[in-house]
């Protein structure tokens, strides 16, 4: 497509060909991100979402990259585990045989934060925590929640947009105030802790701890300074926990649409778990039907609409032909062109999957946790670095919630199932990633696993 008036020549793509070309392999000196699309997720502070490629990126990536690692995924697994326990106590579930929950969107939207806060940051965040402190101004956990749930004024919007005379803004300013002073603090603390840690002591495994850690490793150039810990940070809660949150609410409507489908993986749940017993993170990989729910949804829910790269040098795509046709045909891109990849597009595109509005989970039966096959997180050396912490929180969530309960929608007078499916699936809810609309759902005890 080539402007009439100004700007520069784009191409769209669906192709999950050109997706691979663009953002694997050598291809990531032709391709970079736009500035455009960099500088509003950098107003807290550059980071590794927010950076050119080549030398900037390459400095957020060896500091950030250690800090995800399996003692992490560990830890994940264990406080998503100790986070279900305590809604099963605070919301009454462990005295019902039946819970009626009218927008699970409220569950996995404060599951998701809590996880965050206790992985990411290392603050022992609590279901039931009031929203202000002694001092009756607004907590820390409740400051997170707000701008966790502000997003598009918290980290995208200009600044002066949260200066408008509404409540609404008025409490994302108060929750910026409080979290960026906290921030600041928690900083330096870390840094001294760091600092000051034996050999022989046991380390904090908690994102910011281990991402602090491997900064004060650093000397000179590679090392962050302290704008930049925070802008790392803040992208951390922004794409963690977003992303979670809509996968899981969206897996649970889907599951309860599709009984079957929910029956098959209850089914893995229990021979692999069995009912005496929660999972341990050592079952990640048993669980693969579990895991392959959640890839399925990120299919047809993908975290990210639009993929923008601009080629920096003239350059060649080689475009797949019609199905039917072997080969490939190339096409001259130039230098300053734009490519926007469509992700929607490339998930449901029957070239690479065959009835791609349907809920088929077994299209991923035998994918790996960090096999590229699997494109929603994005590809290359610049792919999600949050993957593993997203699918070991939403495996460990599923697992425990479909071994105890089975899900089924609650419809309104009148509705039918497919009405349901309508007023839920069919028109998403679009934030900063894609979402269903409010879904409401019952959870019924399994026999066996019967409390009254």
């Amino acid at each position: 497509m080539v402007p009439y008036i100004a700007g520069a020549p784009t191409i769209y793509s669906s192709n999950l060909d050109v997706l691979r070309q663009v953002l694997s392999g050598d291809s990531k000196v032709v391709w970079q991100k736009p500035l455009g699309t960099i500088k509003p997720l950098a107003k807290w502070g550059r980071n590794l979402v927010a950076s050119e490629d080549g030398d900037v990126w390459r400095r957020h990536r060896r500091v950030v990259g250690p800090a995800f690692n399996n003692k992490l995924y560990e830890m994940v697994w264990s406080e998503t585990l100790n986070t279900y326990h305590q809604i099963e106590v605070a919301e009454g579930w462990t005295i019902k045989n039946t819970v009626v929950i009218p927008a699970v969107q409220v569950i996995s939207t404060k599951l998701a934060l809590l996880v965050i806060a206790k992985c990411g940051f290392g603050f022992s965040f609590d279901w039931l925590a009031p929203p202000t402190g002694p001092d009756g101004k607004m907590s820390i956990q409740e400051a997170f929640r707000v701008l966790a749930d502000s997003h598009v004024v918290s980290f995208v919007a200009p600044d002066w947009v949260g200066h408008f005379p509404l409540p609404g803004f008025a409490r994302v300013r108060e929750a910026k105030n409080a979290f960026t002073g906290f921030m600041a603090r928690e900083v330096a603390a870390r840094k001294e802790e760091v600092r000051s840690e034996s050999e022989d002591a046991e380390e904090r495994s908690d994102t910011f701890t281990m991402l602090v850690r491997a900064n004060e490793r650093e000397t000179g150039k590679w090392r962050l300074d302290d704008q930049e810990l925070v802008g790392n940070v803040f992208i951390m809660l922004f794409a963690g926990h977003e992303t979670t949150a809509r996968a899981l609410s969206a897996a649970l409507a889907l599951l309860a649409l599709h009984q079957e489908i929910q029956n098959e993986v209850a089914d893995q749940i229990i021979s692999v778990v069995g009912y005496d017993r929660d999972p341990v993170y050592d079952d990640f990989n048993t669980l693969n039907k579990v895991l392959a729910t959640f890839y399925e949804t990120l299919r047809l829910f993908p975290p990210a609409y639009l993929l923008s790269r601009d080629a920096v040098e003239d350059t060649v795509l080689h475009l797949p032909n019609p199905l039917g046709q072997e080969g490939t045909t190339p096409l001259l891109v130039h230098e300053g062109t734009n490519i926007i990849l469509d992700v929607i597009g490339i998930q449901y595109n029957p070239r690479y999957f065959p009835d791609p509005e349907a809920f088929k989970p077994s299209r991923w039966y035998n994918t790996s946790s960090d096999s590229e096959s699997f494109s929603a997180f994005s590809l290359g050396q610049r792919a999600c670095i949050g993957r593993k912490f997203a699918t070991v929180e939403g495996v460990a969530f599923l697992t425990m919630l479909l071994r105890n309960w089975r899900v089924e929608p609650v419809c309104n007078t009148g509705e039918t199932l497919d009405m349901w499916r309508e007023r839920v699936l069919s028109q998403p809810d679009l934030g900063i990633t894609l979402g269903v609309r409010d879904a409401p759902v019952r959870l019924l005890r399994r026999k066996h696993h019967t409390k009254l």
